[in-house]
C-alpha cells in the first residue's frame, strides 16, 4: 500500500523536513523566514492570507493576547508581532496555534529569527484554558471537514474578551457563505448578542468579523 500523502493538519508530517529559507513580505517590511515541506503553503503567503492581513484593522492599543488559529509557518502571527516592534505600545503575547508541530517549530524559530520575544506556539491542548484573546485572525482550516470546522470555531470564539473580535478569511467556493450563515445561528444561541458580519470579498474569499459583546 503506497504512503498517504501529508496535510497541513497533520500532527507528524513524514515528509522530509528539509528547511528552506524566503523572504516574504509581512507588516510592510521584507523579512526572511524558515519554511519547510509537509505545511500550509511552504512557499509563500497564501492569497486567502494575504486577503486577511490586507483587510484586518491593526491590533487595538489595549491588546495584551492575541491568537492566530491554525498558524502555519506563521504569516499572521509574525504580522500581529511585528506590528509592535517600534518601541510604543506595549506588545501582547501572541499565541499561535496548529495540531501541526512541524508548523508550530517553524514558527519558533522564524519568531526567533526576527527577535519577535512576545509569540508562543503551542499545540491546542497547551494553552491555557484560563487566556481569553482580545483579537482572533485566522486562515482557518476548511479542508478538514465541516463537522471539524464548527467543533474548531466553537472551541475559540469562546474565548474572546468582551468586545473582542475575530476575523476570518475564508474560500467562496469553499463555503464561507454558508459558514456566516451557520456562524449567525450558532452565535445566536450559545454567544447572545455576537455578531458575524462579512466586512470584505477579494480573490474569491470572503472575510468575516465575529464581534463579541
Amino acid at each position: 500500500m503506497s504512503e498517504q500523502p501529508d496535510h497541513y493538519f497533520t500532527a507528524r508530517p513524514a515528509s522530509s523536513d528539509e528547511r528552506r529559507a524566503l523572504t516574504v513580505r509581512l507588516a510592510g517590511r521584507d523579512v526572511e523566514v524558515e519554511t519547510a515541506g509537509g505545511i500550509f503553503s511552504p512557499g509563500r503567503v497564501d492569497l486567502g492570507t494575504q486577503v486577511l492581513l490586507r483587510t484586518v484593522p491593526g491590533l487595538p492599543d489595549h491588546s495584551t493576547d492575541v491568537l492566530d488559529l491554525g498558524c502555519g509557518w506563521g504569516p499572521v502571527a509574525l504580522s500581529m508581532a511585528l506590528e509592535h516592534t517600534d518601541g510604543g505600545r506595549p506588545a501582547p503575547r501572541v499565541w499561535a496555534v496548529d495540531v501541526n508541530e512541524r508548523s508550530l517549530d517553524l514558527v519558533r524559530r522564524n519568531a526567533a529569527r526576527l527577535g519577535l520575544e512576545r509569540v508562543s506556539a503551542h499545540l491546542p491542548d497547551d494553552v491555557p484554558d484560563d487566556v481569553r484573546f482580545d483579537v482572533i485572525w485566522s486562515n482557518p482550516p476548511i479542508r478538514v471537514g465541516k463537522q471539524a470546522l464548527h467543533e474548531l470555531l466553537t472551541r475559540w470564539l469562546p474565548r474572546l474578551r468582551p468586545g473582542g473580535e475575530a476575523w476570518l478569511v475564508v474560500q467562496r467556493n469553499l463555503g464561507a457563505d454558508s459558514l456566516q450563515a451557520w456562524l449567525g445561528d450558532w452565535l445566536a444561541d450559545h454567544q447572545p448578542g455576537a455578531t458575524v458580519e462579512r466586512t470584505a470579498s477579494a480573490k474569491g474569499f470572503r472575510v468575516l468579523r465575529v464581534r463579541q459583546r
